[in-house]
């Protein structure tokens, strides 16, 4: 599937329509097959015992859901999750950044349907793994 956003875009794209949480992610990688993008992990997502919440992974995956399909539909605010399943398979090491592996798997008019794995930076094995589905806005004539 084809970019119609780059990198720098989306990530101003990001910045603007969810500013409460700019600074928070960044895109390692945004191609035609994958999107890496980045959880700058700090004290504020962490929960008791050291390792990264729940609720902060799922938020990592959702971005980068809607980043990897905003990439490939256009800037599209109004797109919205409609169904997320997430496994929890290992504690994050703590004092890394968290890395979300995300493809999509099916984009079609009105959903697109993505995949993500995320891992602690530097470690092979995933930690979780997501399966999402965006409603895209619909066409204006």
């Amino acid at each position: 599937m084809s970019l119609v956003v780059n990198a720098e875009e989306m990530g101003a794209f990001l910045d603007e329509v969810f500013p409460q949480v700019t600074g928070m992610f960044g895109i390692d990688v945004l191609d035609e097959d994958r999107l890496v993008m980045r959880m700058f992990v700090r004290d504020e997502h962490l929960r008791p015992g050291g390792t990264v919440s729940g609720p902060s992974m799922f938020g990592l995956a959702d971005v980068s859901a809607y980043v990897a399909t905003m990439a490939r539909i256009g800037k599209q605010a109004l797109a919205v999750t409609t169904n997320c399943s997430i496994d929890f398979m290992r504690k994050p090491e703590s004092g890394r950044d968290l890395l979300a592996h995300t493809r999509v798997l099916k984009l079609g008019r009105a959903l697109s349907v993505c995949d993500v794995l995320i891992f602690s930076e530097g470690i092979e094995a995933p930690v979780a793994r997501a399966s999402l589905t965006y409603s895209l806005p619909p066409q204006r004539p």
